[in-house]
């Protein structure tokens, strides 16, 4: 046999499979490498808006934990979002000591008078707006202090089941995490008191009536207290005859608050 003839008989195709283009069935260097990037793609563009949507959710858990400390003062997304769009803001934060009890005495009345007895939801309040919804009532709010204060922090203004069914997770954090009066603090600090960027007690009590919080008559109070739910229309400094009526029930209420604002300074 002829020593040419010696070698393994593969030896030969593979040469011509090199040098004709044939393929021989194996990956090549080049397709592996083709192979690992497009893995690599495939999981980036995976991996990375997972992780985004990740970190965004745990966030506002995150953040509620650092809220405790009272030397963070924090800012509600409505604040954020006039700052970035070069809206004014103006607000002040000023401690809950600081604040005349008659104030936070009327919004608890006027927002939430459960505030200090439920864990975040107001589980009766919720129930009943379920059953007059079912009823084909006109649905109403069931908002508590604290799904009000998440909101504020977290989320965005407006109506939808969306932000209402994440208002209430983070309610039950917020109100697990941080003691009452810290989480009526933070409201008083965040919420809108004015029509032009009026953020917090100390703003909205300076725009209105010229006053510190710590200066606010039982009047004022209410009519701030009343005020909350919509400052763009209701003016406490010129109120109609309907403000004022409303304004009447939560003052007298505010007056007789002894069994629900246990959990707030006296």
């Amino acid at each position: 046999m002829s020593p040419a003839r010696t070698g393994p008989k593969t030896d030969g195709r593979k040469r011509r499979s090199r040098a004709g283009g044939e393929d021989t069935g194996a990956p090549t260097k080049q397709g592996r490498g083709r192979k690992r990037r497009l893995g690599f793609l495939r999981r980036r563009w995976v991996f990375y808006p997972l992780l985004t949507l990740v970190i965004i959710c745990a966030l506002p858990f995150v953040l509620t934990l650092i809220y405790r400390i009272d030397a963070v003062r924090p800012v509600s997304t409505l604040m954020i979002a006039r700052a970035v769009t070069g809206n004014p803001v103006d607000r002040r934060w000023v401690e809950i000591d600081d604040v005349a009890p008659r104030l936070y005495q009327s919004v608890l009345m006027s927002e939430d008078g459960q505030f200090c007895s439920h864990h975040g939801i107001d589980l009766r309040e919720l129930r009943a707006v379920i059953d007059d919804a079912l009823e084909g009532e006109r649905p109403r709010g069931a908002s508590t202090i604290t799904m009000q204060t998440a909101k504020n922090l977290f989320l965005w203004s407006g109506r939808s089941f969306v932000r209402k069914g994440l208002e209430m997770p983070l309610a039950v954090w917020i109100d697990l995490v941080l003691p009452k009066q810290r989480i009526m603090e933070i409201y008083l600090n965040i919420a809108e008191w004015g029509p032009s960027g009026q953020f917090g007690i100390a703003a909205g009590a300076d725009h209105h009536f010229g006053r510190q919080p710590d200066g606010l008559s039982a009047r004022q109070s209410a009519l701030l207290a009343v005020t909350l739910p919509n400052p763009h229309v209701r003016d406490p400094a010129s109120p109609t005859a309907d403000l004022n009526r409303v304004a009447d029930v939560i003052q007298g209420r505010a007056a007789q608050s002894g069994g629900y604002d246990w959990c707030l300074p006296d």
